[in-house]
């Protein structure tokens, strides 16, 4: 049996109003990945930011390798060997890759008060050798990846000899090929003998990367299994009390008429000759690869990117959208796949957040409508089930899922009948996921069209009526649902 390194029990915080945690026990061994998993709001962050400091706990007992410690700030925590890799990665930009490996610690030269260059390059070079990475340490770490700034990331941690590594949603903006990357690095922290807590959403990920798993819900802990020996549909029962057939919300649809043609669509370099259709009550899927072009094309019907030639047909008469403006007016709504940058005001309230599109409509002049305002916005909670304590409380203080319900429901109130959605069920758990595929259905059965882009196989299997896989700016496959197979389409995807 290898050494306990963490033992978390009996944890429990109160936030007003709240109950984040009620008698939660965990445990970690040397070596071993544990994935922690749950929907948003059953703990799993308050859990984290008590261990790393951020929090101090009510009640409850922490040991490090069977020490009772207690932390009153992330440095105490840190002084442990405990590091935090949040999905938000804090990287200093500016500063090289050594300088951001060593900040807190630079080496200076023997008896001057001068950087020790050398020294600091040198050695974040072998740490990063160790990670199996070519990452030049002299370079800017603001011109890496977010997959290189993950790796330097864990290089600092170890550099400070972490024990125990918590990851955070880690391969949310990686592509197929960075996530075997970072994979193989954690197998390699593993025999290093780091204990790693693995959080995610993709369950895939968590039965192949991980020893065992702990769920939580609701703020207390369900279950730790062992993730062999269990299942998917094993761990979504834990997690949310329901069972896997009511994930996937997808059922056959009567299509109706044509509500967009795409016809010969290319931006020189990116995307060639890309042509399809969408009708009523459809889904079309975008699959591919990341750079592979899906994205732009969906930029491109949405007036974000410019085409060089090709059509773009709303209900039968040719629309030259050239910005979303445009394309608002042709009634196409787009969801972007960082919602929080790019969907919401996130300082804003729940109200303003889902009228500011259409702010026109309510009132008149320079006047608004406070009742016609708060009506709008009742019925958008009503209707797409919005859970939030009222309409006036700040964007940022709701879940990732219902975050995501009120960039749908901004671009409903600006009556959108054509919905390009990029990653529409990213970073939320399997609940929110089920409440936004049930949103979508609805969509589709009152007659709107949605393009969809996804990274998750089983989504865009399941949600999509038709799948159009481009390759290196071309389609190199098309599959109705029937026909369609994971496959298939990763063979198509690599072409």
């Amino acid at each position: 049996m290898t050494k306990k390194l963490l033992e978390m029990t009996g944890i429990s915080k109160h936030f007003p109003g709240v109950q984040a945690l009620k008698d939660v026990s965990i445990d970690l061994h040397e070596g071993e990945v544990l994935g922690l998993v749950g929907e948003n709001g059953a703990g799993k962050s308050t859990l984290i930011k008590i261990l790393s400091g951020d929090h101090v706990m009510d009640s409850g007992e922490i040991l490090i390798e069977e020490n009772v410690v207690s932390f009153k700030s992330p440095a105490d925590s840190q002084g442990l060997g405990i590091r935090v890799i949040y999905q938000e990665l804090v990287t200093l930009d500016t500063l090289t890759v050594a300088e951001n490996i060593f900040v807190g610690m630079v080496p200076v030269k023997k008896g001057l008060p001068l950087v020790d260059w050398k020294t600091m390059n040198n050695r974040s070079g072998e740490v990063l050798k160790k990670m199996n990475t070519d990452i030049n340490p002299k370079k800017n770490i603001g011109d890496l990846s977010i997959h290189e700034k993950q790796i330097v990331e864990i290089a600092k941690a170890i550099n400070k000899k972490a024990k125990i590594l918590v990851m955070d949603e880690p391969t949310a903006a990686l592509g197929q090929d960075d996530t075997k990357s970072l994979f193989e690095i954690i197998r390699g922290l593993k025999k290093q003998g780091v204990g790693i807590i693995y959080i995610s959403h993709r369950l895939d990920e968590v039965f192949e990367i991980t020893d065992r798993v702990t769920v939580l819900r609701d703020g207390k802990k369900v279950n730790t299994v062992i993730t062999k020996e269990t299942s998917k549909g094993d761990l979504i029962s834990m997690m949310v009390g329901r069972e896997l057939d009511s994930f996937y919300a997808r059922k056959e649809n009567p299509l109706g008429s044509v509500l967009m043609e795409v016809k010969n669509l290319t931006i020189n370099g990116i995307v060639e000759d890309i042509s399809f259709s969408l009708k009523s009550g459809q889904i079309v899927g975008l699959f591919g690869l990341l750079g592979s072009g899906r994205l732009n094309v969906a930029r491109a019907i949405y007036g974000l990117d410019g085409i060089d030639s090709g059509e773009i047909i709303i209900e039968g008469k040719k629309r030259n959208i050239t910005s979303p403006k445009e394309a608002v007016k042709s009634r196409i709504g787009f969801l972007p796949i960082d919602r929080k940058m790019e969907g919401l005001a996130l300082a804003l309230d729940v109200k303003s957040n889902i009228t500011m599109a259409n702010i026109d409509n309510i009132g008149s002049g320079f006047l608004m409508d406070r009742t016609v305002e708060k009506e709008k916005v009742e019925k958008w909670i009503k209707d797409i089930n919005i859970k939030a304590p009222s309409i006036d409380v700040e964007v940022n203080t709701l879940s990732g899922g219902n975050q995501q319900k009120i960039v749908l429901s901004k671009l409903l109130e600006t009556g959108s009948k054509i919905f390009i959605m990029n990653e529409p069920t990213r970073g939320i758990d399997v609940g929110a996921k089920a409440e936004i595929y049930m949103l979508m259905e609805k969509l589709c059965e009152t007659g709107a069209g949605i393009v969809m882009i996804s990274s998750e196989m089983p989504e865009m299997l399941s949600m999509s009526d038709h799948i159009i896989v481009i390759s290196e700016g071309r389609v190199t496959g098309e599959y109705g649902k029937a026909e369609a197979s994971q496959e298939k389409l990763l063979h198509a995807a690599t072409i």
